[in-house]
């Protein structure tokens, strides 16, 4: 396997960083994490422009590219510190609707996400946010040809821009949790959700959505009934690799400052980067961004190649979020007091690497899934 970058993707990813040099510096992040919606919108219309929202949909759909193509893209978005409803969207929403979704479905909102003038997104954690079914406890109950909601979802991303939200629910009841699981594709706007803010460390946004008897179509049903949960599985490896991509970003640019600073940063009549002490941590944070990048490259090839399963998104999660963590670590060690406060840029990337690692499953979850998979194995 090769995993250097072939030409179209050496000319995304140049794209996605003047693009975001140029449209989200760090003024733009602070307004974003302050909660500028009004910017946020102005950026996602520039960046519907150059076609970014189309990446991995399929050509039929108006998409382009692979999910190698968008993993490229997501780095840099974990680079510049990205926050938006991108990954929701994109990695989330479109995701499950192409996997699970039939052609109508397909035809109505893909096409949309690739222009830009949709954004959907995901609800599946509830109260334990392990993101197993055994957590999934929303229900659906029939009643004649619709669908009755009932219960809460946590930590929803960027409900609040979305135009509509594919909602994991239970509509049977089995010995085993991941049976009886089903998606629906709910417009935001019914009556009966209702949705309030949570507090993210990491400046981004995710609400609790209360579903209290919203009544859906059954065209709303997204695959089969009773079915959903191996569509999940799917998509939740799909996010935890791309989730991987976005700390792989995360810790370049961590160890970019960190590099900067210690060739700046005077002590004792000598640049701090001529200690070997420093220099031994800097070695350190180029092997684990390095080594991150490339078990995220093979888990996002195989995914592309729909030769992925659960355990090579579990093993890429585990590794690269334990490794995001020290190349933070070492930043703040080596930035000293300066990085504690909210005039330095770096809180933003130490934040956002640590939601990061335990969106969709932290590292702990993943190693316990990798050791169940070897056992399966054998």
């Amino acid at each position: 396997m090769d995993f250097g970058l072939n030409e179209q993707q050496e000319m995304m990813r140049t794209m996605a960083r003047d693009f975001l040099t140029e449209e989200y510096p760090e003024k733009v992040l602070r307004r974003v994490a302050a909660g500028d919606r009004e910017i946020s919108q102005e950026l996602w219309e520039k960046m519907a422009g150059i076609n970014l929202m189309g990446l991995s949909i399929p050509e039929e759909y108006d998409g382009i590219g692979d999910f190698t193509d968008l993993t490229v893209v997501l780095e840099e978005m974990g680079r510049a510190c990205f926050m938006g409803p991108f990954f929701s969207t994109v990695i989330l929403g479109a995701s499950t609707i192409m996997l699970a979704g039939n052609d109508k479905q397909k035809q109505e909102y893909l096409p949309a996400v690739a222009r830009g003038e949709k954004k959907i997104t995901l609800a599946i954690a509830e109260k334990k946010a392990n993101y197993l079914p055994d957590d999934i406890n929303l229900t659906a109950e029939k009643s004649g040809d619709a669908f009755i909601l009932n219960g809460n979802k946590f930590f929803v991303p960027y409900m609040e821009d979305a135009d509509a939200v594919i909602c994991a629910a239970r509509t049977s009841k089995s010995k085993n949790p991941g049976d009886g699981i089903s998606l629906f594709l709910v417009p935001a706007s019914l009556p009966g959700i209702t949705v309030k803010p949570a507090l993210m460390v990491s400046g981004e946004k995710a609400y609790l959505v209360t579903m209290d008897n919203v009544r859906i179509g059954g065209d709303a049903l997204l695959g089969k009934l009773d079915e959903g949960w191996p569509v999940l599985e799917k998509v939740l490896a799909r996010a935890n690799v791309a989730d991987c991509a976005i700390m792989v970003g995360l810790a370049q640019k961590a160890m970019e400052l960190t590099l900067d600073y210690a060739r700046e940063r005077i002590a004792f009549g000598h640049p701090i980067g001529a200690f070997q002490s420093i220099q031994h941590r800097c070695a350190d944070m180029l092997v684990a961004v390095d080594g991150s990048r490339f078990i995220t490259w093979q888990a996002a090839w195989k995914i592309a190649g729909n030769q992925a399963d659960d355990k090579d998104a579990s093993v890429a999660k585990a590794w690269v979020s334990r490794a995001c963590k020290n190349v933070m670590h070492s930043a703040h060690q080596i930035h000293g007091a300066i990085a504690f406060t909210e005039d330095h840029i770096l809180h933003f990337y130490i934040k956002m690497a640590r939601a990061r690692e335990f969106s969709h499953g932290g590292a702990d979850r993943h190693l316990e899934s990798i050791v169940n998979a070897s056992v399966r194995e054998k």
